[in-house]
């Protein structure tokens, strides 16, 4: 008996001192995410980030070139945020991946300011969120837009390219992008009928919503690819554009099976 009490003391000491210990806030990509409620299966608010450059965080990577990623106190006052540079045409992604949302449909919502939209060339093409699959070469483009000389202005549009419906961005002059102003934006991706479905600052934009038959390209079937991969970030997609550098912030991303929320004003 004596024997079998000092074994249950050693354990009961051992566990007592495991549950002294406080749980980390670890930033690295192989530490598992806090339990999300609302069905969410990706969130990111750069909070727990170091401040600085940054490659890699919870569950996700990057991808640059002539572009940098930072993670900087938040310009309202509050928290953290990923800031993103580009130089010409230049790229900065950051990169979620081995995505597999039930049903091949999800919702993301992402908080946004870009510094500046591009005034030339002529149709100045960019992105900020592109989906992709290794299942079909089709790049699904839900949030981006164009600059139309036409119109004086840049405009959002769903778009896609290397697809059945070939390479187009459906904007639309009623979505005007508003350069160095926060807004809330958010995307539905719903395979039942391929559907990509836009709001900005918590209100539908119909008149970019496209599906299987109604879309900007081809008259061939618009069909989402099975969706493993989502960069948000920034890429423009012409030589020399005006102006030749872009700076944008990104905040509380997330990525859900159900409507985040929280966009209304």
């Amino acid at each position: 008996m004596t024997r079998m009490r000092k074994i249950a003391a050693a354990l009961s000491a051992t566990s007592a001192a495991l549950l002294a210990i406080p749980p980390t806030a670890s930033a690295s990509p192989s530490a598992p995410a806090a339990p999300a409620p609302h069905g969410a299966f990706v969130r990111e608010s750069f909070d727990r980030l170091p401040l600085g450059p940054v490659t890699a965080g919870r569950g996700w990577t990057t991808d640059a070139s002539h572009g940098s990623l930072t993670v900087e106190p938040g310009s309202t006052g509050r928290g953290r945020e990923l800031r993103l540079r580009t130089e010409g045409n230049g790229r900065a992604f950051l990169v979620l991946s081995d995505l597999a949302p039930a049903g091949n449909s999800f919702w993301a919502r992402l908080r946004l300011r870009v510094d500046r939209f591009p005034t030339a060339p002529d149709w100045a093409h960019w992105t900020i969120a592109e989906a992709s699959g290794s299942d079909v070469p089709t790049l699904v483009r839900p949030l981006g837009g164009q600059y139309a000389p036409t119109d004086r202005g840049n405009f959002w549009g769903v778009g896609s390219d290397l697809g059945p419906t070939g390479d187009w961005t459906s904007w639309k002059t009623s979505a005007p992008a508003t350069a160095a102003a926060w807004s809330c934006v958010e995307f539905h991706l719903d395979a039942s009928d391929n559907r990509v479905t836009v709001y900005l600052d918590g209100v539908e934009q119909s008149e970019l919503t496209v599906s299987t038959k109604q879309h900007g390209g081809t008259a061939d079937d618009f069909v989402l690819p099975r969706v493993d991969t989502l960069k948000l970030g920034w890429q423009l997609y012409q030589a020399d554009p005006t102006p030749s550098s872009y700076d944008v912030r990104m905040d509380d991303i997330a990525l859900s099976t159900r409507r985040v929320g929280g966009c209304a004003v």
